[in-house]
């Protein structure tokens, strides 16, 4: 990450927009009449998925992929114009809010504005043909990056949203783009506008793997870390899904998170995330709600920056369609789990989240995450009852009685034990 990454990051909330399936017509005027309903969950920073023109050739779907991009200067028509844009911008800036735009800068559509100027800044197959190195992008051509005077337009792209009034830039397949490209754009674009954000997209350990035995470079969350603020956790990602399918245990991935603290900066921001828009709803993985409620509770407490996905709130089942018109559906929204969110979203703010010196513990109790943030003055301890557990466990704190804040429900400390319920619990402790 950069050296002046601040570790406020890990306070902040990021909520993910797909324009065209938000509501309504799918327009920016459809986000700008939700913003109050955005800031009031406790987000920080709108991030807009993909807002270019999209290419037509081998489309997907019938509309189309956002990340197939015609021009990464323009705006698709589809949403509204350049002006409703930048109203919308002003609109979220005006709520306290930042504003986040992807970037997809490791691959263009087939007849991108980019392509007709410069055919030659692009990669060929073997063959010699246009196309792009991962198999299923077939409505996608890769700049090459051994063209330096690529790197300057796309710079020039960067710093042209960035005094547009853009924040911050979740960079798409970052880890699959040069460093040195990301290390030059961001000095150039904090020349422009300073203090903007970058979180990088990560892949998975194995696409990495698979990428670097054909022959192609792709940077580690570990190298990503020298320019980018944020990263994805999707190296831990492999561990927790085999969880969730029964085919490891919990321990394992509790393991691979304590190994991020040993690996990355002491100042690392990673994304915590239950869904986004390349994975399937949280609601599909945790169909019983009591389980819901428990991971939903851990992912705001772990270290790192937290990731909404528009419909996460409104318990929202479908896997996300990015080809189509395909609509969050909000008549999941209740009054019980939208409130919940904001409650977290509130406990999120505690600065001992970002300077705290954070433990996952070790415990007796199988099944039982216990993790705890230590200030000067204070502590914050949460226990979450993963697999429903009964009994007691053990707490690093002193006797008495403490309050539940997400609850407000006292909580009973005995010879430095809990009882356990299926309720996930967090409190603070006088030092």
């Amino acid at each position: 990450m950069a050296v002046n990454t601040s570790i406020s990051l890990r306070n902040k909330i990021i909520y993910c927009v797909y324009t065209r399936n938000y509501k309504g017509n799918g327009t920016f005027r459809d986000v700008e009449s939700d913003l109050d309903r955005i800031r009031d969950l406790g987000v920080d920073i709108v991030w807009f998925l993909p807002v270019h023109p999209i290419g037509q050739v081998n489309r997907k779907g019938n509309l189309g992929s956002p990340y197939s991009i015609e021009d990464h200067r323009e705006i698709n028509p589809e949403y509204g114009t350049i002006e409703d844009f930048k109203k919308l911008l002003d609109g979220i800036h005006s709520k306290g809010m930042m504003v986040m735009m992807d970037i997809p800068f490791y691959y263009t559509s087939y007849k991108s504005k980019l392509y007709k100027a410069h055919p030659e800044w692009f990669y060929r197959k073997p063959d010699g043909s246009l196309g792009s190195k991962i198999d299923h992008c077939d409505d996608v051509i890769e700049p090459d990056y051994s063209n330096r005077e690529l790197w300057d337009y796309q710079i020039e792209t960067l710093k042209y949203w960035a005094e547009f009034g853009i924040d911050g830039f979740r960079c798409d397949l970052a880890q699959l783009v040069p460093l040195e490209f990301w290390q030059k754009a961001r000095e150039e674009v904090e020349k422009v506008k300073k203090g903007i954000i970058w979180l990088s997209d990560s892949i998975s350990p194995d696409f990495m793997m698979y990428m670097r035995n054909n022959g192609f470079s792709a940077s580690s969350d570990c190298e990503m870390f020298q320019v980018f603020d944020i990263t994805y956790d999707y190296d831990v990602d492999f561990a927790f899904r085999p969880f969730l399918r029964g085919e490891s245990s919990l321990d394992s991935y509790i393991e691979r998170l304590r190994c991020q603290e040993i690996i990355n900066p002491s100042n690392y921001v990673k994304l915590r995330f239950l869904e986004n828009h390349d994975q399937e709803r949280a609601k599909m993985l945790f169909p019983v709600k009591e389980d819901l409620i428990m991971w939903t509770a851990f992912l705001y407490f772990q270290k790192g920056a937290v990731l909404l996905y528009a419909g996460q709130e409104a318990m929202d089942e479908k896997t996300p369609n990015l080809f189509d018109k395909d609509r969050v559906n909000w008549n999941g929204m209740t009054g019980e789990f939208s409130s919940y969110i904001k409650l977290l979203g509130a406990i999120k703010k505690d600065p001992l989240f970002a300077s705290g010196r954070y433990m996952i513990n070790d415990t007796s109790k199988r099944g039982v995450v216990a993790a705890s943030y230590k200030g000067d003055t204070k502590k914050l301890i949460g226990v979450f009852n993963i697999e429903r557990k009964e009994g007691f466990i053990e707490v690093d704190c002193r006797d008495g009685i403490y309050k539940n804040m997400i609850d407000g429900e006292d909580l009973a400390i005995n010879q430095g034990k809990l009882r356990l319920n299926t309720k996930p619990v967090i409190f603070e402790v006088k030092i």
